[in-house]
């Protein structure tokens, strides 16, 4: 029997004092953690990276993509997530010579980046807690890089290399908000216990996480979006890339005779171009 899908969900108090936005991104974190062979540490740190990635692109921008990268304490190990409008999220892990993990101490930094309708980027950088804590990461990024008090919590549950549950919420104070309001809000917060323990729980989904946050408040759903792990890389972006190259470049490749092999990354599907779409490049420039 199928269980609740992964998916995004908007919601908003009836006072208007916040907008709660819960995502359930089980599945979405299994088939990045897979794509990227990451377990343990790396394994949780990219999970909840996807998580808040999702979170802050439906909190600041809906209509463009998102990128959240964890640069780890060493400063060349990182880890990235892209959360896309459609729906489809993906992670890469690039860990330096010689680590087996991307350590998130004393350090490591959190850079989230997310296009402007101008077609320009914003982004921000602040420092992981050295507890490594990236709810605690999320929260600081959103009150000095935009402004924007937030309650925020992540999290990524694994038994060795299964993805037990994964998800978060995003909970932010509006203008509307009053003290009385604000109170109610951090008494929730304090009162919800463990999210690890209802991201495994089950049933989990989107909703059923709001359900168990704002017990007794009053809330309307503004909207759902579907969650998917899925790479939007494909030949033709391979193409677009080649013809970015210089022509003596390109003539050196054909000088190969041999079709050029291509990973993606991000999913490690691999693309061979035959020598005649690299002559078609040569003819287009």
């Amino acid at each position: 029997m199928t269980g609740p899908a992964d998916s995004v969900l908007r919601t908003l108090l009836d006072d208007g004092s916040f907008r709660i936005i819960a995502a359930r991104t089980t599945d979405t974190v299994a088939g990045a953690l897979s794509a990227q062979r990451v377990t343990g540490q790396t394994g949780r740190a990219l999970g909840e990276l996807v998580t808040s990635a999702v979170l802050f692109r439906e909190t600041m921008a809906p209509g463009y993509r998102v990128q959240g990268i964890l640069r780890g304490a060493d400063g060349k190990s990182t880890i990235v997530a892209d959360s896309h409008p459609s729906g489809d999220a993906r992670g890469l892990v690039q860990l330096a010579r010689g680590r087996s993990e991307v350590g998130l101490g004393p350090g490591a930094l959190l850079q989230l980046m997310r296009s402007l309708p101008n077609g320009s980027l914003n982004q921000g950088v602040v420092e992981i807690p050295p507890s490594g804590d990236l709810s605690s990461a999320m929260m600081a990024y959103m009150q000095t890089s935009e402004q924007v008090t937030s309650l925020v919590s992540v999290t990524t549950v694994l038994d060795g290399e299964r993805v037990v549950g994964a998800g978060g919420f995003l909970v932010q104070r509006l203008p509307e908000a009053g003290a009385e309001a604000t109170r109610r809000m951090l008494d929730r917060f304090s009162a919800f216990g463990a999210l690890a323990s209802e991201v495994t729980a089950p049933g989990f989904s989107a909703r059923s996480l709001v359900d168990s946050l704002l017990t007794e408040l009053s809330h309307s759903e503004l909207g759902e979006q579907p969650i998917r792990y899925h790479c939007w890389c494909s030949e033709v972006r391979v193409m677009s890339a080649l013809a970015t190259l210089d022509r003596g470049e390109i003539e050196a490749m054909l000088h190969e005779g041999t079709p050029v092999e291509i990973n993606c990354d991000y999913c490690r599907t691999e693309y061979r171009i035959p020598t005649a779409k690299l002559r078609g490049l040569l003819r287009e420039s």
